[in-house]
């Protein structure tokens, strides 16, 4: 069980997890109107250091006349949470239409990832008092988030922050996923 932390603080923060959070698919445009596809995560979570993040909300927010703002960021990396049962059955991107390999929660694959062995993923069983079921981050799918937006939306969206052992686990993992070696 991972342990979390149910008071929001002003900034985003890493291992901050909202609701309702949209991904602009992309943009395009048709007999003169613009088209916008966006995908709406139930659930996503912060994997932006938080030494970063804490810099650009001192630069950005702070009323200190600071000489350039050379730690202001774009926008913050986050990776949506995926239901844990969705997940074992393949079922997780269905709605957009997409169909993943089932991994069979009885045999090795499964409990693989219920121990955080298998790379790409990330489990994450929440207590009882955590409006969240388990989860699963898939680490091959992130995105960016603007990050003055995300900080909008923190009063209204915001859920919990996982806590600070479970998130320094999480970037590390992500960080070990996305540095390893590609074979073909």
């Amino acid at each position: 069980m991972i342990k979390v932390r149910r008071q929001a603080t002003a900034r985003v923060c890493q291992g901050d997890i909202f609701r309702d959070i949209e991904y602009i698919e992309h943009v395009t445009e048709k007999d003169g109107e613009l088209v916008v596809s966006k995908i709406r995560f139930p659930r996503v979570i912060v994997l932006t250091q938080d030494c970063d993040l804490a810099q650009d909300y001192r630069v950005r927010w702070s009323r200190e006349d600071t000489p350039n703002q050379d730690k202001m960021l774009f926008s913050v990396l986050v990776a949506p949470l995926y239901n844990v049962e969705h997940v074992y059955t393949g079922e997780h991107l269905d709605r957009i239409g997409m169909s993943m390999t089932p991994i069979n929660r009885k045999k090795s694959p499964g409990s693989n990832l219920r121990k955080n062995e298998t790379a790409r993923y990330h489990f994450l069983p929440f207590p009882d008092d955590v409006p969240i079921v388990d989860s699963v981050i898939d680490f091959k799918h992130y995105f960016s988030a603007n990050v003055e937006e995300l900080k909008k939306l923190k009063r209204k969206k915001f859920v919990c922050r996982v806590g600070d052992l479970y998130r320094e686990d999480i970037s590390q993992r992500f960080a070990s996923f996305l540095s390893r070696i590609g074979l073909p």
